[in-house]
């Protein structure tokens, strides 16, 4: 779901972290097979829309438990490792890409899990040292790229790698090669990846240099050198500039995303002596908000600006952009909102609230026509089958804010076939199984989410440092 991934080489805090829904490839493009062609015409046309939300509904209405993997190893993958590399831990990300499941631990153990026999191939941490902080699938080349940090570099820079997924299918995550040598990804350095527009960005703190490389072959195509750059925003086909602002205005540029060339140079004027809350750019719309202002929307293009109040929007902790419908979501206190670039709140979500109060993304999965939100949420207190701390998995349609379809206790629990005789709701699964929790202990405490588009299977890890597998 995410592109526009930054990871830097500290900790960095969330608010106003931006993440861009994924744009729906062009149906001529040879990649995606005809079964995702048919898929995409039949339950995504905006002719039927009718069709194409009971068709959702179907795809996930009789989704149950019905696998399980783990991140853990108690004996240690290579010999020695660090400590804490031994500790189990709750699953952070997790990432699927051709049959195979990659679950990232908190503690920096990245494993590799075949969804067609049903185990772990590998761990991709390749040296007893490493410490994995994340994870993404380049589909132009098929490759895993690993972003990491090492003991011997006492954890100060971010070292990323590309490994083709057919590798990692043979059990050889060693068969990869590094990416970026040449930079230095030290704090507050950082690698963001761009899915939209096909690109990388990386910045070097030590000689304030950002710098842009294609992701299909990692070329660097130009530099920006400039240390009085405050920020980067990356949109479809522009980046926006935010430099260090005045007392009364910020200096911003927008740049061609595939040259550098400057399309735009103008200035944002700004209440004084109030900080700002976000800078955000959506193609032709740069949203600015202030402490306690109202939300200004500003179409680049004419110069037109119009204003939301400031008791209508307040400053959420995280945005998704949704390319296909022109619209962007909002998430502030475990809410979800839906929001138009005239500053109109389109959606607001039925039976949706959020488990985790922190802007957590990797707890939801927006669908590559970007129709459907999955979220793992708060179990509905009227449900007699929850447990208390056991959530829900919510499936929601975007424009209508309906929940379609929801995996609890009560109808997580494993097929008729896939049961013992006395399987309950919330029992276990029988002995030829790789589950050994219950559908309520599995519901417990989610802390990442992924949806397979090409299986219709949802992943959940948890803080156990466990995968489940959801499927029907």
């Amino acid at each position: 779901m995410e592109v526009g991934r930054r990871i830097s080489a500290s900790p960095r805090p969330c608010s106003g972290r931006r993440i861009l829904a994924k744009k729906k490839r062009a149906r001529s493009d040879g990649i995606v097979n005809s079964v995702k062609k048919l898929q995409r015409r039949e339950i995504s046309s905006k002719r039927d829309r009718v069709f194409g939300l009971s068709n959702a509904q179907e795809r996930f209405r009789n989704m149950h438990l019905k696998e399980e993997y783990d991140t853990h190893d108690p004996k240690g993958h290579s010999s020695p490792v660090l400590s804490f590399l031994m500790k189990r831990t709750r699953v952070i990300e997790i990432v699927a890409a051709r049959d195979i499941v990659f679950a990232l631990a908190h503690s920096g153990v990245c494993a590799a899990f075949s969804r067609e026999k049903n185990e772990r191939i590998c761990f991709l941490n390749v040296s007893p040292d490493e410490v994995i902080r994340s994870l993404f699938y380049n589909k132009n080349n098929d490759s895993l790229i690993t972003v990491s940090v090492y003991a011997s570099d006492n954890f100060s820079s971010l070292k990323c790698r590309s490994t083709r997924i057919e590798y990692i299918r043979r059990g050889q995550p060693d068969a990869g090669f590094s990416l970026f040598e040449s930079e230095s990804l030290k704090w507050p350095g950082f690698v963001e990846f761009d899915d939209v527009n096909g690109k990388v960005l990386t910045y070097s703190a030590q000689d304030s240099i950002y710098k842009v490389f294609d992701l299909k072959n990692y070329t660097m195509l130009y530099s920006i050198s400039d240390k009085h750059v405050q920020e980067i925003k990356i949109s479809p086909g522009i980046m926006l500039l935010i430099f260090n602002r005045a007392s009364s205005h910020v200096p911003l540029k927008i740049l061609s995303i595939e040259d550098g060339t400057v399309l735009k140079a103008f200035n944002h004027l700004l209440h004084r002596n109030k900080k700002v809350d976000f800078i955000e750019q959506f193609n032709e719309k740069l949203l600015v908000k202030q402490e306690n202002e109202n939300l200004q929307i500003l179409d680049v293009r004419n110069a037109e600006l119009m204003e939301v109040s400031r008791t209508e929007f307040m400053t959420p902790s995280a945005f998704i952009f949704l390319y296909e419908n022109q619209l962007f979501l909002t998430f502030r206190n475990r809410n979800v909102a839906v929001w138009n670039f005239r500053g109109e709140l389109v959606t607001s979500f039925e039976d949706h609230l959020l488990w985790h109060p922190d802007c957590n993304t990797n707890n939801i999965y927006i669908t590559s026509d970007q129709d459907l939100i999955i979220s793992y949420c708060k179990a509905d207190s009227d449900d007699h089958w929850m447990e208390a701390n056991a959530g829900s998995i919510h499936v929601s349609n975007i424009l209508t804010g309906k929940c379609l379809a929801k995996i609890n206790a009560g109808n997580g629990g494993p097929k008729v076939d896939d049961c013992d005789s006395s399987a309950g709701s919330s029992s276990k699964q029988s002995n030829s199984s790789l589950v050994r929790s219950t559908v309520a202990e599995a519901l417990e405490d989610i802390t990442a989410l992924f949806y397979d588009e090409e299986r219709n299977e949802i992943y959940t890890g948890n803080r156990h440092g466990l995968v489940h597998v959801w499927s029907n």
